[in-house]
């Protein structure tokens, strides 16, 4: 029997920066780093290794963290690109402006002399002019130009590398603040930055992160930050406040926390609601929370001062998540917070499922004589009873946490589109930048499948045919009042460990929810994950069918009171329970947008070209159309289907393994996941002052 080929999404080992060489000076030990631009030296102070492998350091560096700045510095590249149009504008504004002032003021002589100036000869005409205090048009430019200032405050820099690498590779940057606490760290940025030749961009100082920050926000004569680079040791948490407050308008916050077994485990609970305001999740999806708790405290640091934030990009890679946000002074938009946040009921010690329930609620005001208008009010609750309606196992209450989107899926395909012109040389990580942001895409399903509609919406209206948009100058801000919908995976392994069967196929899997009309994705944040518009009933209802045609489950595993028993108990759902009222559907654009789809990605079905019947709701040339020969109305006929119609499931591998839409339809043998290239691969030991 033939062996099933595996796909292969794990990356291989990554290529770190180049070996470090050792160098002696004054008694010091040094090792010299070369990543992307920057060459830096660190001190060693001790060759004895810690329980971890690691050696001790009196200056924190760590190579793992590589994917981590090669990806930052893509992200404020971009970022950059972004908003300095619109400095650039306003700068010039404001040029004008003074300049008309300036030339107001000098400009109250006589009027008859300066008409008689202006029909002299070029060269007269230019001199007096300019004693007149007016400008000549021709004159004006790159001259006269006042400079965009974009600034980046590296808080926390340790080594200095990221500031560094920030100078040398960021051609819109005009400064960079390389701040440390620490002395021997701070003696060593300024001798990576002089061996650089940065010294005119990277400015070294010596203080508290914190008060550094606030005395930018609040004291005289310091100007606020475009961005702000938090990479502590642990936890950025406790400098959320300081960080929010000391960035300009429409800043970026780039935050690292490496404190997994804080925000993405139930092992402290009480030390996860101190740090993040939060309680974590116990599950699969416990990282993927933990992203949405980060970003509920930095959301609420903000919200204290009529900030309001939009993340850019949110990840869990690793040992840490990393997050990209976006600050703005908007006491609007800080309104819908509350209905941006929710809490979750989830069946942690039963069939994992859970529900989301928003603590304030976000409804449009429609009005006829202004623009579209949003009422903030109370949520019904509780969206979930104190036992879990599959299993009838416990709930327990996790959050509160961010309930937006975690991502700006336009921001990141902004990013894609220019990786390909980016030099594998200088970012090393860069096939591993592209598996990762390619995967946070796909998570957007609204996104990925734009003509796509929502199963789950029972307003069924006709939409017409949408063409491509054009590429926009920028990427398109959030809608402060969208919420996240889906905003959990899960992995079918974990359900087939809950009702004791063998685990199907991932595409199997797939394929069976796009049968059935439900779009599908994956998770950046772990492999084998799912994340789907459908609801637990209709995942509930794949496993037992699952366990049904394929894989049996033993007597002897259904015991009574657990979790398997309950669940394989259960009817058979109908469509009238999943899709709602009577649907009907076509066969002939059933069989044309299944075969347009796969054409598109240049995927073949047999089973689609045949023709067969897709699930109510879809529309034409949607992804996920099924191919199953079924038996109906002949060609051009509609078929109507009733409330209690079996609702069939069929295992459809090949639809399964179809791309996730037209943006993502040259992405195979993608790389997603990182494998880890060595023993010991973690945070490190924390460096000894």
């Amino acid at each position: 029997m033939a062996r099933r080929k595996k796909a292969n999404h794990l990356a291989p080992p990554v290529q770190e920066a180049g070996p470090p060489s050792e160098a002696t000076n004054n008694g010091t030990s040094y090792r010299m780093i070369e990543e992307g631009l920057a060459t830096i030296q660190i001190p060693v102070t001790s060759e004895a290794s810690t329980s971890k492998g690691s050696e001790e350091q009196s200056v924190f560096y760590n190579p793992i963290q590589q994917f981590n700045r090669d990806l930052s510095v893509l992200v404020i590249n971009e970022f950059a690109n972004s908003i300095l149009p619109a400095k650039r504008e306003k700068a010039e504004k404001a040029r004008i402006k003074k300049a008309a002032k300036a030339s107001h003021k000098r400009g109250r002589g006589n009027d008859e002399e300066r008409e008689s100036v202006a029909q002299e000869a070029p060269t007269a005409k230019r001199a007096k002019i300019e004693d007149a205090g007016t400008e000549d048009p021709q004159e004006t430019g790159e001259q006269q130009s006042v400079p965009i200032r974009f600034t980046i405050l590296d808080a926390l820099s340790a080594t200095g590398l990221r500031a560094i690498r920030y100078a040398k590779e960021l051609s819109s940057v005009t400064s960079v603040t390389a701040n440390d606490i620490s002395a021997a760290a701070t003696e060593a940025i300024q001798a990576n930055v002089e061996r650089n030749e940065v010294d005119r961009i990277v400015q070294v100082e010596n203080g508290n992160a914190m008060a550094k920050m606030y005395a930018t926000a609040y004291a005289t004569g310091h100007a606020k930050y475009d961005v702000v680079e938090l990479d502590p040791y642990g936890s950025a948490a406790p400098f959320f406040d300081a960080a929010v407050q000391a960035l300009a308008d429409g800043g970026l916050l780039c935050a690292t926390c490496t404190d997994s077994a804080i925000f993405a485990s139930v092992s402290y609970p009480e030390k996860t609601f101190a740090l993040y305001g939060g309680v974590p999740v116990k599950g699969t999806f416990s990282h993927e929370a933990g992203l949405r708790i980060i970003l509920h405290a930095i959301a609420t640091s903000a919200a204290r001062y009529g900030l309001a934030i939009e993340p850019l990009l949110s990840i869990s890679v690793d040992y840490y998540a990393r997050v990209f946000v976006r600050v703005w002074k908007s006491p609007a938009k800080v309104k819908f917070w509350a209905g941006g946040t929710m809490l979750v009921y989830s069946c942690d010690h039963g069939c994992g499922a859970w529900t989301t329930q928003p603590m304030l609620k976000n409804k449009e005001n429609p009005s006829s004589r202004g623009p579209q208008t949003h009422k903030h009010g109370l949520a019904q609750g509780p969206t979930a009873s104190e036992n879990c309606e599959h299993c009838g196992f416990k709930t327990h209450l996790s959050g509160p946490m961010w309930a937006g989107p975690i991502h700006s899926s336009s921001f990141i395909q902004r990013i894609l589109d220019r990786l390909p012109q980016m030099s594998s040389e200088i970012y090393g990580t860069k096939p591993r930048i592209q598996g990762v942001l390619t995967t946070a895409l796909e998570e957007d399903l609204e996104y990925v499948n734009p003509d796509t509609p929502d199963v789950n919406n029972q307003q069924s209206e006709a939409q017409p045919e949408a063409s491509p948009p054009a590429k926009p100058s920028t990427y398109a801000s959030t809608d402060p009042a969208h919420i996240d919908k889906y905003p959990f995976f899960f992995i079918p392994s974990a359900l087939s460990g809950v009702i004791h069967c063998y685990t199907p196929p991932e595409n199997a899997f797939r394929g069976a929810l796009k049968h059935l009309g439900f779009r599908v994705t994956r998770s950046h944040a772990k492999a084998g994950t799912i994340k789907t518009d459908a609801p637990w009933s209709v995942i509930w209802e794949v496993m037992r069918q699952w366990a049904k045609q394929k894989s049996p489950v033993k007597e002897e595993s259904m015991r009574e009171g657990t979790a398997a028993k309950r669940i394989l108990s259960r009817a058979p759902l109908t469509r009238g329970e999943v899709y709602g009222a009577h649907q009907t559907v076509d066969r002939d654009e059933t069989r044309q947008a299944g075969s347009e789809i796969l054409e598109f990605n240049g995927e073949d079905n047999e089973s689609i070209k045949r023709g067969g019947l897709t699930s109510p709701g879809m529309s034409h040339g949607e992804e996920g159309e099924d191919g199953v020969k079924h038996e109906g109305p002949a060609s051009g006929e509609e078929l109507t289907l009733g409330d209690d119609a079996p609702l069939e499931v069929v295992f459809d591998e090949q639809l399964g393994a179809v791309g996730a839409g037209r943006e993502l339809r040259r992405t195979k043998g993608l790389v997603r996941y990182q494998a880890n290239p060595r023993p010991n691969w973690g945070p490190m030991t924390r460096a000894r002052a």
